[in-house]
């Protein structure tokens, strides 16, 4: 707060110092040379996309099972979506799904680190398509003591209310100097020569103090994130019916702590809900359902069976007890 109100007292509040302080400090988090901030991760998703000249006439590989973001992105480029399955055990992008719908259209891959957990990015660049690293849910995770962000051709982040830094709505886009400055270009459309298409994707200065208070407190937000989870693998590794993530040590931040529940999800849903905990499942729907396909098992097993239970930094260590105690009478357990 005293950091945003500094902002408000210099009078600077539209994009300028504060925003590119935030790139700044920014870019080593992704590993990469550069960062550029924009406006929701969303914005960041799309013009990174479009700094790897996607467009009319090209596909991009995305996962069903994720947010509807993937999807609009591809399309406001012009390009065309196509959806693979999941992996059961990173709940991101199955590599010999995304192998088997490859085409000689497709021009990116748009890898998830789902819900905190850092996906092997090595696997999706052998297939040869640009790879763009979506880490939302996973900034800080590491692989082989490298920031996800730092293998595929782009990578971008997201600083909604829920992720793991904030700046009320915002975003990244971060990689080689010269793909990020494309991004940089197209985010703000004034006092240009040319027409060629841009956008209003800019960041405030006042988000970006915000931002950058919240950054200097990532680390803090990560190891607390990290003991809950420790917490409830305690208290639930034992519960039958019940399947906990495994401990993958800096491979994974906890934006979600997800459990797989071995019966019909509605009903402990319904239940957790009377006792006053928030959980649901970590993706609103699959994307195929809403296109009315079928062939993505994985995604609709996930979907059935995965529960997201409460997981943020100033969860205490009571509500940590007071959920697990909650699920369990959930299940009978």
């Amino acid at each position: 707060m005293r950091e945003v109100a500094r902002v408000v007292r210099g009078g600077q509040l539209a994009q300028g110092p504060e925003v590119e302080a935030f790139e700044r400090e920014l870019a080593p988090r992704f590993g990469t040379p550069a960062a550029a901030a924009v406006s929701s991760g969303s914005a960041a998703l799309e013009l990174a996309l479009r700094a790897l000249d996607i467009g009319a006439g090209h596909e991009v590989i995305v996962p069903t099972f994720a947010c509807d973001a993937l999807w609009h992105a591809v399309v406001r480029c012009g390009a065309t979506p196509v959806l693979a399955d999941a992996d059961p055990e990173t709940l991101s992008l199955a590599p010999a799904d995304v192998a088997r719908r490859r085409t000689t259209r497709t021009r990116g891959v748009v890898v998830v680190h789902a819900f905190g957990l850092a996906a092997d990015v090595d696997a999706f660049l052998a297939l040869g398509a640009p790879v763009v690293e979506d880490c939302a849910q996973a900034l800080g995770a590491l692989v082989d003591e490298r920031p996800v962000g730092a293998r595929g051709g782009a990578a971008i982040g997201s600083f909604y209310a829920t992720k793991l830094l904030t700046t009320g709505e915002g975003g990244a886009v971060a990689g080689p100097a010269a793909r990020v400055a494309r991004a940089r270009d197209a985010r703000d459309y004034d006092e240009r020569e040319d027409l060629a298409p841009r956008f209003n994707y800019k960041m405030t200065d006042l988000q970006a103090a915000l931002g950058r208070a919240q950054l200097r407190r990532l680390d803090a937000f990560i190891a607390r994130r990290r003991a809950i989870a420790a917490r409830y693998r305690a208290a639930l590794g034992g519960v039958r019916g019940l399947t906990v993530p495994p401990d993958t040590g800096p491979r994974h931040v906890y934006h979600r702590f997800v459990v797989t529940v071995e019966r019909p999800l509605a009903p402990v849903l319904e239940r957790l809900e009377r006792l006053g905990v928030a959980a649901r499942r970590p993706v609103f729907r699959p994307i195929h359902r809403a296109l009315g396909l079928d062939g993505y098992p994985e995604a609709e097993r996930l979907w059935a069976r995965c529960l997201s239970l409460p997981c943020y930094p100033r969860l205490t260590d009571a509500e940590v007890d007071a959920v697990v105690a909650a699920l369990g009478e959930a299940l009978g357990a």
